[in-house]
């Protein structure tokens, strides 16, 4: 890595960790594993705004851009676990079927491997559980 781009690394990080410093101080140790526990989904209108507005106004819908996230989370396979599982849930919220998730899933085993997918495909099991129970 060069010097320039490691600076760069270095700025985001301290960046990162002072805007964590001021929403509140104990987040300046956060993890991304414990996003979830912090934020289990967010709103629809937020979600739409963010990945479906902003990065692309005239482009995908939420659903969609949180269908093509969880594939290229499924590649990544267990070391993206919490967003898996993050991903799905909003998918969910989205309007994304059981169905069209676990095929997503499935898609992916091509390019990530069978464990990526299996993995996904637990954690997608998991989550749907999830749901049946707060449907309850």
């Amino acid at each position: 890595m060069s010097d320039e781009l490691a600076k760069m690394f270095k700025a985001m990080i301290e960046q990162g960790q002072e805007m964590a410093r001021s929403f509140n101080p104990a987040l300046e140790h956060f993890q991304v594993k414990d996003f979830e526990k912090l934020i289990p989904t967010m709103p629809k209108d937020v979600m739409e705004m963010w990945f479906g507005k902003t990065f692309n106004r005239e482009g995908l819908d939420a659903k969609t851009r949180l269908l093509v996230t969880l594939a290229a989370l499924t590649v990544l396979g267990a070391h993206a676990e919490p967003q898996i599982r993050l991903t799905i849930r909003h998918a969910l919220a989205a309007g994304a079927t059981k169905r069209e998730i676990a095929e997503v899933i499935w898609q992916m085993s091509l390019f990530g491997g069978v464990p990526a997918m299996q993995k996904a495909l637990d954690v997608a099991q998991s989550v749907f559980a999830e749901f049946e129970e707060t449907d309850e």
